[in-house]
């Protein structure tokens, strides 16, 4: 009795282990039916019927965002974009919104050539204590001071990877992880129970 309960408990715990998975896909689902899909459709239906097709409302929204980025890449759409940029400038307070999400919008696109927001996955000394936390370098600047280049990184907090917080380094400070950024993110999603098993280690300095 006592190995059936065993065995019983092994395989229930991996059968729970096994849902995780599609139970998240599930939620995930149910959330963007909820907040985009049915809002999308009920919005259309104050000025003409719709009929209600699950699904639908997100293939809309993303037809939207496909015409808009089609639209904005030729000189037309860059005038017109120009224009609003300089409208919400001026307006008070929207300014300063309209202001922060653009540089936001610029820091998660493609600039400069292949650059990406996120750089590089590497692992960051910050008070000198000898405990590594995974980060991603988003830039550099130059300390004038000191005339020593400094790293910028985003350090994020588990398992949420899109808070935290942005340090300049030295680059002494920072070690090469040898991960690439997807294997960061799921480090740290996973709170660590997802990880590479070996570290590059080697300097960036």
């Amino acid at each position: 009795m006592k190995n059936f309960f065993k065995h019983a408990r092994s395989y229930i715990f991996r059968g729970f282990l096994a849902i995780i998975p599609l139970f998240l896909c599930v939620l995930a689902v149910q959330l963007l039916y909820t907040l985009i899909d049915k809002k999308v459709i009920g919005f259309l239906n104050n000025f003409f019927e719709v009929r209600q097709i699950p699904g639908l409302g997100i293939i809309l929204v993303l037809v939207t965002l496909y015409l808009i980025g089609l639209i904005i890449s030729n000189i037309a759409g860059r005038q017109i974009l120009h224009f609003i940029d300089g409208v919400s400038q001026k307006i008070p307070f929207i300014g300063a919104i309209y202001s922060v999400g653009k540089q936001l919008s610029h820091g998660l696109s493609v600039t400069e050539g292949d650059k990406k927001a996120f750089q590089k996955a590497v692992l960051v000394d910050v008070s000198n204590t000898n405990i590594w936390v995974p980060a991603f370098v988003t830039g550099e600047v130059f300390n004038q001071k000191t005339q020593e280049k400094m790293i910028v990184v985003l350090i994020p907090t588990a398992p949420t990877p899109a808070t935290g917080f942005v340090a300049a380094v030295k680059p002494s400070q920072i070690m090469d992880s040898g991960w690439s950024v997807e294997d960061c993110l799921k480090t740290i999603v996973s709170v660590g129970i997802i990880a590479p098993k070996n570290i590059k280690g080697t300097s960036l300095s």
